[in-house]
């Protein structure tokens, strides 16, 4: 089997050291691996070599090859022995002085032809390169982990890099079976970028006192479609690795609006409550694993009062649609009657807002997030004011979960839980498209294989109506008047002619 790089050097045991080590192995290098550590280097090794292991026990690996890609893998025990490699991608602490320095060492070993490689999550590759007499033929190689699962690699070339450079990286990366998404030298590259707007909005809502953290990852699983809600990936991520990053990326894009993180998770991270490795994060761990805490009951109402829909309520026909189907009794008349639940359905404002703009009584009034149409959720989502009566808060749950689908009450919030985090997320992919930091097709590619989204932040704009997420962003920024919900041009000149997200101008 041919590479374009034959001898490849790994520096950096690590887990993103030996995930790399072990594709690039199974890709037909001959792979040197170096940490400083030399008894790290050796476990990683036999790490690997048990792992081919247990895939050739499984029939995905025959003998032959596990003794084969064995035989690739060596561990040095010097930077000095790295002077044969035709790439050395660098998989250690993310510092840019260590890094810096580690370059020039390497540097002055390797061949004036070889490729040096940096697999930084949010460091500037032209920074890492900067003091280099050839920095030309420094790249980020940015893998996910784990890396032999993820993939998909973010090639980026720094303000220097020869085109070549990031060509053959792409090439070798589909030789290691791994998609290569091409990003321009900026704070986050693709993905860890293009995540801001989950973590850090939910964690906002919290803040806010809105909901709790199981509410909110059971919202956006239910309505949405994530596979882990954002305080479950925070658990499995740990918090000293995420909240460095959120932070990170702030600083670098001079305190932007759209990224700042958050207190909560400044104060967990200090405290030690980081995750899933420590048996406490946002959830509990136990031997049985994560501990859950239960569902709100759903009261148990002998009388439901009769339902009054908003005129300007957001997909009103569906919702009385839906009203229908779980039997309400529906007022039509140009305003409720005095004994009637006020059902309102705002995209951005929130409950209170509505009600006063319409003249309701807030003390009846309860909102419905209805951004995602009811048949393609598996939860509906309601939302009181401040003044709400608990008997039409309860009102409200009992007829919304007569079908059995299951019901989340929150506070007040513009936007609820969705429309927050699906609109954030939809603009900054919008905004890093806007600054030309990737093609759409890239985004879309790099989101759904490195951060496991349901599909691409622009399909799910576009299938949600870019008009719909505008007027969303547009009302969050009235309620909130914070400039993190401005709308990105990218979405604003294409949610107004109408075109696709995903259109790339000629």
């Amino acid at each position: 089997m041919s590479t374009r790089f034959n001898v490849v050097a790994v520096v950096g045991a690590g887990a993103m050291g030996r995930g790399i080590a072990q594709i690039a192995a199974q890709a037909g290098s001959q792979v040197l691996l170096f940490d400083a550590q030399s008894a790290a280097c050796q476990k990683a090794r036999e790490s690997i070599i048990a792992q081919w292991g247990k895939l050739a026990e499984k029939g995905r690996l025959s003998a032959d090859l596990v003794q084969q890609y064995s035989r690739q893998l060596q561990c040095v025990d010097s930077l000095q022995a790295l002077s044969a490699c035709d790439l050395v991608i660098e998989a250690i602490v993310e510092r840019l002085d260590i890094k810096q320095s580690v370059f020039a060492e390497l540097e002055a070993v390797v061949r004036d032809d070889a490729v040096l490689a940096s697999n930084t999550s949010s460091l500037s590759v032209t920074a890492i390169a900067a003091k280099l007499k050839r920095p030309q033929r420094v790249a980020g190689y940015h893998f996910f982990n784990p890396v032999p699962l993820m993939k998909v690699v973010e090639v980026i070339p720094g303000l220097k890099t020869d085109p070549e450079v990031c060509e053959r990286l792409s090439e070798y990366a589909r030789e290691m079976g791994h998609t290569a998404v091409m990003a321009q030298d900026t704070p986050g590259f693709i993905v860890n970028h293009a995540g801001r707007g989950y973590g850090t909005e939910a964690l906002r809502l919290v803040s806010e006192g809105v909901t709790d953290f199981v509410t909110t990852d059971r919202i956006l699983k239910d309505q949405v479609g994530f596979k882990l809600g954002p305080f479950e990936l925070f658990d499995l991520t740990g918090l000293d690795v995420s909240h460095p990053v959120m932070e990170s990326i702030y600083h670098q894009y001079f305190e932007e609006p759209r990224y700042r993180p958050n207190v909560i998770a400044a104060q967990r991270m200090v405290g030690g409550v980081v995750g899933r490795k420590v048996g406490e994060g946002f959830y509990r761990y136990e031997a049985s694993g994560m501990v859950v805490p239960p569902e709100s009951p759903v009261p148990v109402m002998a009388d439901l009062p009769p339902v009054w829909v908003s005129s300007r309520a957001a997909r009103r026909a569906d919702l009385f649609q839906l009203l229908k189907d779980l039997g309400a009794t529906i007022e039509t008349g140009a305003s409720p009657s005095a004994q009637a639940l006020c059902l309102v359905a705002p995209l951005g404002f929130d409950v209170t807002t509505v009600a006063v703009v319409e003249r309701l009584d807030p003390s009846r009034t309860v909102g419905i997030d209805l951004l995602m149409p009811d048949n393609a959720t598996k939860r509906r989502v309601l939302a009181t004011n401040p003044a709400t009566r608990a008997d039409m808060r309860d009102a409200a749950h009992a007829l919304f979960a007569r079908d059995g689908k299951a019901v989340s009450v929150i506070r007040d919030s513009g936007g609820f839980v969705t429309q927050r985090v699906v609109a954030n997320i939809v603009n900054i992919a919008c905004d890093i498209c806007q600054q030309g930091i990737c093609s759409p097709q890239d985004l879309e590619l790099a989101v759904t294989l490195g951060l496991g989204y349901p599909m691409g932040p622009l399909a799910l704009g576009d299938k949600l109506g870019p008009d719909n997420l505008l007027e969303t962003l547009f009302n969050l920024q009235t309620v909130y008047g914070d400039p993190r919900y401005r709308p990105s041009p990218w979405l604003r000149r294409r949610g107004a002619i109408g075109l696709s997200l995903l259109h790339r101008e000629a």
